[in-house]
């Protein structure tokens, strides 16, 4: 008989690990955890990439000639958009910090859970911070109301691309495989308590 430990997964009667039920991998918890991490790892370094482009142009727009030249109204979005970057490079970078603080400490599996929720974050942030810089620099291209419906339109092509799409495809349960219960097709890093 199989014993299953605390994190799902079950052993065989050697001790091997067995497969997860929950994710349908042959793994223990340990390296569900190190998986996981590579994973996360991928996923910031693309985002952290156009986090910092962004906030260094933020940075850099403050230092131009044409700066003085905004609205009140603009100078307004312009410290809200270098609000939200920052917040949102502090949440991106802030699961490097999480795991090299807690390295060595066997916390693996809750350090990946609780970068998970800090990446999530920072994605919100970021779409915050994208939809805030478009309306800044619509507002100083057009001067007009179409600034506001394009941002609008762009917003919803980001929440569709970002959150839409994949929200989709789990309701259709692609990814499923035959003759699995749709409880089990979601690994560990699948929509769960934040």
């Amino acid at each position: 008989m199989a014993h299953i430990p605390a994190d799902g997964s079950e052993k065989d009667g050697a001790g091997r690990p067995g497969v997860n039920p929950v994710s349908g991998r042959r793994e223990t918890e340990e390296e569900r955890a190190d998986r996981r991490w590579g994973d996360l790892l991928q996923e910031l370094r693309v985002a952290q990439t156009g986090v910092q482009i962004l906030f260094g142009f933020l940075l850099a727009v403050v230092f131009q000639p044409r700066f003085a030249e905004l609205s009140a109204t603009d100078r307004t979005i312009y410290v809200v958009t270098v609000m939200l970057g920052s917040g949102t490079a502090a949440a991106l970078i802030g699961p490097v910090s999480y795991h090299r603080l807690l390295t060595g400490r066997r916390m693996k599996p809750q350090t990946v859970t609780w970068a998970s929720r800090m990446t999530k974050l920072g994605l919100g942030l970021l779409f915050c911070t994208m939809c805030s810089a478009l309306l800044l620099i619509m507002r100083v291209a057009l001067h007009n109301a179409v600034a506001l419906w394009l941002v609008g339109a762009m917003a919803l092509w980001f929440l569709a691309c970002w959150f839409g799409f994949p929200l989709w495809a789990l309701v259709r349960g692609d990814g499923r495989e035959p003759g699995r219960e749709d409880r089990n097709t979601r690994d560990e890093d699948g929509p769960g308590p934040s």
